[in-house]
């Protein structure tokens, strides 16, 4: 369980007390904020792509040259009057370079649905505020993610946070990317700025290891992925996974249900903030947390704790606080345009063309994002592996998996893999542990 002072922590980073000086600094007002955990963001880099195309299709048979301005058909961000498309980063740990000086030993970790690197690493990355969420640091010296032999990094997703976002400007002009956009985009970023040659290793969470998939799609048959290991992600949230297509299509309902987002279709920027339909994303947050622990722990939890992630419409006292208090630092159109990239995803017939190491890590009881396509995800992967574990919260415990199957997934970083370890072919991998508190504002 986390100590007060964690969950103290966890409040301050999600209530975002530097968004307002961070702010004043730009020298112009900002509807959300450019990390979600502020008191990291001084770690951030980005890095400008012009001419992007966002929202295109993707010829996957074709030389992976022609997408490095995205996919065919996309719209950039300079042709509807906005600046150049930029990635945000964090990056640590120690480089090893070839002849040409491109890094050879990279691990890259994607962001989940609503999380950026700053998330990541204050969670992941040793000594950090909040590494008892995923019951200790999995990314440091001597860690799963071993920062004294890999150079790693963090990596943001197009259209949350960081720079290049609906609400940084165009509101519902922005162009509607997709999880080939995000992880091209992030290509560019390691290609051309960092100079990376060779990904040793790609990960996420949740929708971070759905990019994960994307990346062994794109760019493990050139090799410059060498191995990918998704934690809990999906690779299809359309009709073929029809529980993941009904929870984003209730989330984006939820968020149209706003009256003000009935009234303006959306387009409500010219309104004063305080008048935003923050309600229909309060609405979406407390639908999507119905199912984000085990329903017996819901059970267990006092009503008093449950009543704050609870959803109404004309709330009193605790009644949606934590969800009033997060949607404060969000923008109903930046997660709109993150839930239609969702719905409208499927990769499963792409699914052969990875030529990475593969290990697939999955939540037994995960209520969102079925075990059982996750296994069949990995079986159309040659060679892939499986390994499971079970955890009270969920879905949740893709952040602790590191550490619940720390031998395994050690093992699969540092290539020394075998079928023999904890986990691997579908058993839990560790038994249940007690419930450990999420972060507050903490979904999906």
């Amino acid at each position: 369980m986390k100590t007060q002072f964690v969950a103290l922590a966890l409040t301050a980073a999600f209530t975002l007390p530097g968004a307002a000086a961070w702010a004043a600094e730009a020298g112009k007002a900002t509807l959300t904020p450019p990390s979600m955990v502020m008191t990291q963001n001084h770690l951030k880099q980005y890095y400008e792509i012009p001419n992007f195309r966002l929202g295109g299709k993707y010829n996957l048979d074709a030389d992976p040259e022609t997408w490095r301005n995205g996919g065919e058909g996309g719209v950039t961000l300079e042709s509807l009057g906005a600046p150049p498309l930029k990635v945000g980063y964090i990056a640590v740990g120690t480089p090893k370079r070839n002849e040409k000086g491109e890094i050879i030993n990279a691990i890259i970790i994607n962001t989940f649905y609503s999380g950026d690197s700053t998330w990541m690493y204050d969670t992941w990355f040793e000594g950090q505020p909040l590494n008892a969420f995923s019951g200790g640091a999995t990314v440091g010296p001597g860690r799963t993610f071993d920062t004294n032999n890999h150079y790693v990094v963090f990596l943001d997703a197009v259209g949350l946070w960081g720079e290049s976002k609906p609400s940084a400007g165009l509101g519902r002009k922005f162009p509607q990317y997709n999880y080939y956009d995000m992880v091209e985009a992030n290509y560019r970023l390691l290609r051309d700025h960092l100079k990376v040659g060779q990904v040793q290793v790609a990960t996420g969470c949740s929708m971070g290891a759905t990019q994960t998939w994307v990346w062994g799609i794109m760019h493990s048959p050139s090799g410059f992925v060498k191995a990918i290991m998704p934690i809990g992600g999906a690779t299809a949230s359309d009709g073929d996974d029809p529980v993941g297509q009904w929870t984003f299509r209730l989330a984006q309902a939820a968020i149209e249900s706003d009256p003000v987002w009935r009234e303006t279709g959306g387009n409500y920027y010219h309104l004063p903030v305080e008048k935003h339909p923050k309600r229909g994303l309060e609405f979406m947050w407390s639908v999507l947390q119905l199912t984000g622990y085990t329903f017996p722990v819901r059970a267990a939890t006092p009503w008093s704790t449950l009543q704050r992630e609870v959803f109404y419409w004309e709330p009193k006292g605790n009644e949606t606080a934590s969800y009033i208090a997060r949607t404060k630092n969000e923008d109903p159109v930046d997660f709109w345009y993150r839930n239609n990239a969702g719905f409208n995803h499927n990769a499963n017939q792409e699914l052969k063309r990875i030529k990475a190491r593969t290990l697939v890590v999955h939540v037994t009881n995960d209520q969102w994002l079925m075990v059982e396509n996750a296994r069949k995800a990995a079986n159309a992967v040659p060679g892939a592996a499986f390994a499971t574990l079970s955890d009270p919260q969920a879905h949740y415990g893709v952040f602790r998996a590191p550490n619940v199957l720390k031998d395994t997934m050690t093992a699969f970083v540092e290539d020394s893999f075998t079928t023999s370890l904890p986990g691997v072919g579908g058993g839990s991998g560790a038994a249940q542990q007690a419930p450990v508190a999420k972060p507050s504002g903490l979904a999906k």
